[in-house]
This record gives structure tokens, sequence and C-alpha cells, in this order.
């Protein structure tokens, strides 16, 4: 799946209110009581007098997911709409949860979007509907980034574990004999490259703050610690030392030219990729697919990518982190409740769709029995020229991935990151300032938004 269309997009500017001061307060039943069937289906209804629920999702096969689940259930059938990729739903959303009419039954989040939306009380816990049901079919960290305490808001369907994807063609010809395994081995590869005259080693794009967020929490940063059982209260740390060291990192690996410092998605981010003006790409298990989908190793580039596990700090203690990953939860305006759980577990859960998932829209599936399939594990990546990078990179990275803490207002923390990031780039602060400038910035905003700030 390309999902690279949506990720720039919530690094915008734009900021939905989803402070304290925006709470719901919860269900509205007479708006629940006076909902009629929904009627305005993409899709076909294959049982008519089934309980309906609808849905938005953005997933380029959801016709085909949701024609699946349809076909398998006489019970229940599901309305689909797809109301917008990543940033334009959220905004629909957000002005029905203000108006206490409009919301789906069940929504597409990205999962580091759903912190910002329960403390609206927006969304259903689905514990109480059997969502312990379905998670021994999740890992650790994926079932950690949907929950909070006991409760679940939301259901994984993928997710982007994190790796170091390269040019053999350039390493070969630059003596850049195995991947690095660390970051400083990173940092000494690129100077070897540029002193020998090659392309930038990777880079540092101020579009991708998810990226940088990332990369902070693998060196031992904790930016967020928010519980929403205290919605009041949240810890806010962005000028910790692991997080000026990897802002430090990257901006000197910025100033030496050792790394670009292109918006990635762009066309000519793309050029790059296809002419070799990079020899790394840090993302996800995702790129391959959005990156084939841009044209990127069809030509004469063409088995020339392989991939490799992230380096790493201290590879005696390897972190592993995640990039993108959607989700499936029941909004509090939905009728019933219950159907709602069903199709939220229910969707995009069966094997055909799954399976459809990896194989056509080069989603990375969170669910283990496609994490444990043969077929799975051993399939030869033509992207990385038969390498077998499911196997080898991309599932144990998945499986060792703790989770992570998401902030209330991630639209807002994206938009200040990306200024910063632009900055540095620029030449006109250092990461250290950088990320002093970040957490004051938070700070003042979490206060103005009614959150006392530890």
């Amino acid at each position: 799946m390309r999902i690279s269309n949506r990720l720039p997009a919530v690094a915008t500017a734009v900021v939905l209110a989803l402070g304290l001061s925006a709470c719901s307060g919860g269900d509205d039943d007479g708006a629940d009581a006076a909902r009629a069937k929904p009627t305005n289906c993409t899709n076909k209804i294959v049982h008519e007098d089934a309980n309906r629920v609808s849905v938005w999702a953005w997933y380029p096969n959801m016709a085909k997911v949701v024609d699946n689940f349809n076909n398998a259930h006489t019970d229940l059938q599901v309305c689909w709409t797809n109301a917008g990729q990543g940033q334009p739903q959220y905004a629909k959303f957000q002005t029905a949860i203000a108006a206490k009419k409009g919301a789906p039954d069940v929504i597409m989040l990205e999962s580091d979007q759903l912190v910002g939306f329960e403390i609206q009380d927006a969304l259903v816990d689905l514990a109480p509907f059997g969502a312990g049901e379905v998670r021994k079919n999740f890992s650790e960290g994926a079932w950690k980034d949907v929950s909070q305490g006991n409760a679940v808001y939301a259901v994984p369907v993928d997710g982007g574990p994190m790796a170091l994807i390269y040019r053999t063609d350039v390493f070969a010809k630059y003596g850049i004999k195995t991947p690095p395994r660390t970051w400083p081995e990173f940092a000494e590869d690129a100077a070897k490259v540029k002193a020998a005259g090659g392309p930038v080693f990777g880079d540092f794009g101020s579009n991708v703050p998810a990226v940088t967020t990332a990369l902070m929490i693998q060196k031992g940063a904790q930016p967020f610690v928010y519980d929403l059982s205290d919605k009041q209260n949240i810890t806010i740390k962005l000028d910790d030392q692991a997080t000026k060291d990897v802002l430090t990192f990257w901006g000197d690996l910025s100033k030496k030219g050792l790394v670009g410092k292109e918006d990635q998605f762009t066309t000519d981010y793309i050029a790059g990729m296809v002419n070799g003006k990079y020899a790394t790409y840090v993302s996800a298990a995702w790129a391959p697919g959005y990156l084939t989908g841009a044209g990127v190793g069809s030509g004469k580039e063409k088995g020339t990518f392989a991939t490799a596990p992230l380096p790493q700090w201290d590879p005696a203690g390897p972190v592993e982190v995640n990039w993108g990953g959607s989700t499936f939860a029941v909004t509090s305006q939905a009728t019933d409740k219950a159907a709602a759980a069903k199709v939220a577990m229910g969707l995009y859960a069966d094997e055909p769709s799954l399976t459809d998932g990896w194989k056509t829209q080069t989603i990375f599936p969170l669910n283990s029995g496609v994490l444990t399939s043969e077929e799975f594990v051993n399939n030869k990546s033509e992207f990385f020229n038969g390498q077998t990078a499911n196997k080898d990179v991309y599932i144990p990275a998945a499986n060792a991935y703790k989770g992570a803490v998401y902030s209330p207002f991630t639209v807002y923390y994206y938009a200040q990151l990306q200024a910063q990031i632009a900055k540095i780039n620029e030449g006109r602060t250092t990461g250290a300032q950088a990320a002093t400038d970040l957490h004051n910035e938070i700070v003042k905003y979490a206060r103005t938004q009614g959150f006392t700030v530890h």
C-alpha cells in the first residue's frame, strides 16, 4: 500500500482542537436512537435485511476487503465510504465529533492519532466487546499502540517496522562491504562515500517528523508519558539528552553534506532514488511498495536495492521502532456498538484480505497469522532482488517492537518538530537548541489546552 500518501499529511500545520477544552463528554443516546440505517454505501450490500455498520476507510483495496466481509456474514453488512485519506478524513471526523452527529460506526485511524480522539470520548473501549479474543493475534508492541491500560480503543491492521534500505551498487562502488550496524558506522560510511566523490548517504527531510521521533525513541527518549485515566496530566520530555543526541547527529550529517535535506515523497526525491542520489533510505516495511508504485526499481536501478536491520546505538541492546500503521476503531456515535466492534475486529482480518494486502497493496500486516505463514515469511522480494526481506529484517523488527506512547496532540507536535528540522537544515539552529525550543513550545501548547505538564 502507498502509505506515504497519507503520512506527510499528519505533519502539516493544520491543528485540530484535540485538547481538554474540546472533550465531547461521551455518547449522545438520542442521536444514536435517531440514526437511520446507512444507505450511502460505495460497496454492494449482499444481505439487504442484515444489520449495517458504516465504515470510513481509505485503503486502495477496501472494496475487495468489504466484499470479503459481507460475503462471509449473513447477519452483518459493512457500508463503506472513503471519506478521505489521513488528515482530510480526520478533519471530517473532528467536525462530526463537535456536531455530535455524522460520524461513522467504524473508522480507520493511524495509531499515532488515536489518543487525540480518545481524549474526546470519541472512541469506544473495545475490551467489553471481546477485544481480548483477538489480542493473541498481535505482538506486544502492536497491542500497546492501541491500548490505554486495560482499555482497547482500536484493532491493529498494518504497521511499519523500520529498517535500512540501501543501494548495493553504490555500496560496492565505494567499498562499503556490509551495511552499517550502528549509527556511528553509518556516519563513517557516509564520510567515506563523500570523500570518494559519491552521493549523499541518506536524507534528513523535515516532512517526515514521525521518522525522527522514532529514531529519538530508539536512542532512549520518551517524549510523552500520558495515561487516559488521568486526562489532565501529561509528562513532556523533549529536551532530554537522547533527543538532543539524535537531532545533533542528523544535524551534523546535514551540515557536512553527508545526507540530503530534501522533503521526501516528492518528484525530486523519487528521481534521486532512481538515479542513485541516496545511498540509503531509512524507512519502513511498506516503503518497497511505495517506491515500486512511484517508479523506483523499474529502470537501470532494478535489482540494486537491499534491506538490512536499522542501525543501532547499542548493538548489544537493540531497539526496534515503527513508522506508520493503521487501525480500526469504533466511534462513540455508533448505533450498535457490539456490531461495530465485530466489524472493527473482523474487517481486514480474514486470510484473503490480509494476503491481498501484502501481495498487491504492499501493507505490512500485523496479524500473527500472516507473520508466521510460510508464504509471507519466505517471500522473495522482487524489489530487493530476491532477498527474503520479511524473514531477514522486517518480521524480527515487528516482533521486537515494544510500542510507543503518543500525545493527545500529535498533529501539532509533528508540525513543530518539522519546523525545527527545517531550521537545523538551514543552519539556523543546532540539534541541542532545537530540542530545547521544541520542548518549550510543546509544553506551552499543552498548557494552553488545559493540561498540567510535568
